[in-house]
């Protein structure tokens, strides 16, 4: 026998050790001293600015101490109501709510584009073709003079709200 073989083959026993669950530690980081630190950054401001280096007298100094209170008792609002989007229907005479009842340069020529670009792609014209047009975009100006393009404007506000608006309701 060789002696490779004769040697001894030792294994190293290893003791399994079971590991802890890591333990998360959360710390609730409390609003109120927060908010109520803002408020009282806000109100030092507000003094600052009330009284703005300049001497004050009595009355004014007890006027800002009372306004200052009512900043301080005001309901903090911290999250905003998501606003849903909605659509404006037009009411009564009113049929323009947003912008103004004409149709701006920008929609005018958006409109127009887009109807010669459809023209000269082949779409029949509205109206019959005046003697003096000479492309497309002469089509678009007459089709939205005479108010004849079934094109529906929409106007957004900045909160989402909207008003689809036909183009005939423009004056």
């Amino acid at each position: 026998m060789s002696e490779a073989n004769d040697q001894e083959v030792v294994l190293e026993e290893t003791e399994e050790v079971e590991e802890e669950p890591a333990v998360h530690v959360i710390q609730e980081i409390e609003e109120e001293p927060l908010v109520a630190q803002q408020v009282t950054d806000a109100i030092t401001a507000y003094r600052k600015v009330r009284e703005a280096g300049k001497e004050i007298s009595e009355k004014e100094k007890e006027q800002i101490d009372k306004e200052c209170k009512v900043i301080q008792e005001r309901e903090v609002i911290e999250i905003d109501p998501v606003h849903e989007p909605k659509e404006m229907l037009p009411t009564g005479k009113v049929k323009v709510q947003i912008g103004p009842p004409t149709l701006t340069r920008f929609e005018k020529a958006r409109i127009m584009g887009a109807r010669a670009l459809q023209l000269s792609l082949g779409a029949p014209p509205f109206i019959p073709i005046p003697k003096n047009a000479r492309t497309s975009l002469d089509i678009a100006m007459e089709e939205l003079e005479q108010k004849a393009i079934p094109i529906t404007v929409r106007r957004v506000l900045p909160n989402g709200d909207y008003q689809n608006i036909p183009v005939e309701y423009f004056d």
